[in-house]
């Protein structure tokens, strides 16, 4: 097209520089940018471009508070437009490898638990050095910052440990068993250690392989018969907490179970009076919001907590009186 008018051409008409005038915002209207209605309807989708993200854990498969963390990473990248990878390993060394994996394969973020952080300091600090940044989530929160992650979103683990250990004095416990199933997890450690500081009746420690139901259930019931004067079982998993409740049956004790985190049939079990309470940390939140702060991150330079503080998801407690508020999240396997 010729785009200079020829010579001693003489003026449009009026009518037709309305026309030409109304084709140019036409056209302009639909062309996508930033103020056209396309991007408004994009279902609260950002176009900043296609993101790749992997959140790495040291979750077990088929673990029901795994798979929250997941549902809320997928919820909060669909939202995003990110491409997320999980992959998930126990031992500490499988989980750094797959830290490295991510970081060859070339991805845009990393969101990952630090439940053993001196196994996973080395494939963070390769994920640092290719300019990969990193978010931690879960557990590690005594470590994220030393390790230079960005931010951190989880539940101060000694912090809800001392609270639960304040309501047993509530509730008049005296003597209470806290068991761990993974030993040397700094978040399950923490959370005994807790106990053990705020309470003020008798706290024994009790180290079980998670990874074997039956043989945790057996351990506790025998811990039970062994020592009648326990009255409190302090679990650290809602699975686990309903094992205890079959180990406290099998042992004929009278102890009350209680436990960290939650799901829907722990939900049942408070509700029927089985497990006393849980301390809720709201892991479906914690997927979330390690996702969505690499999206605020690469898309707008932002970052929670300053880089200092880490984001809170808990500790909240959930009991008989108020379980009916969480109980249709729980059915629908986000709470």
């Amino acid at each position: 097209m010729n785009t200079s008018p020829p010579p001693h051409h003489s003026p449009r008409p009026a009518h037709s520089t309305v026309l030409i005038l109304a084709v140019t915002l036409l056209l302009a209207g639909c062309s996508g940018g930033s103020d056209s209605g396309a991007d408004t309807g994009a279902a609260g989708k950002a176009g900043t471009g296609h993101l790749k993200v992997a959140l790495i854990t040291h979750g077990a498969d088929g673990d029901a508070f795994w798979e929250m963390v997941r549902r809320g990473a997928q919820a909060a990248a669909a939202k995003d437009d990110i491409d997320l990878t999980y992959a998930s390993d126990s031992d500490p060394a499988g989980q750094a490898s797959l830290v490295r994996d991510a970081v060859r394969d070339r991805v845009d973020g990393i969101a990952v638990t630090l439940a053993k952080p001196e196994a996973m300091k080395s494939a963070v600090t390769e994920a640092k050095g290719a300019g990969i940044p990193v978010v931690g989530l879960n557990s590690g929160i005594d470590a994220w910052r030393s390790e230079g992650l960005l931010e951190y979103f989880g539940q101060d683990e000694s912090v809800a440990g001392r609270a639960l250990g304040d309501k047993l004095d509530e509730l008049k416990a005296k003597h209470a068993l806290c068991v761990i199933h993974e030993q040397g997890n700094v978040a399950l450690e923490a959370r005994c250690a807790g106990v053990k500081k705020a309470f003020a009746g008798d706290t024994d420690l009790l180290y079980v392989n998670g990874t074997d139901m039956k043989a945790v259930t057996a351990a506790v019931a025998a811990r039970l018969r062994q020592d009648p004067s326990v009255d409190e079982v302090v679990m650290m998993g809602a699975q686990f907490a309903l094992g205890a409740v079959k180990s406290v049956k099998e042992a004929g004790s009278r102890a009350a179970v209680a436990t960290f985190d939650l799901n829907s049939s722990l939900v049942k079990a408070v509700r029927s009076g089985d497990v006393q309470f849980a301390v809720d940390q709201q892991p479906y939140l914690q997927g979330y919001l390690a996702v969505d702060s690499l999206w605020l991150y690469k898309s707008n330079g932002n970052f929670s907590g300053g880089g200092t503080a880490p984001v809170l998801t808990g500790p909240a407690f959930v009991t008989k009186e108020n379980v009916a508020s969480v109980a249709e999240f729980a059915a629908d396997g986000t709470r």
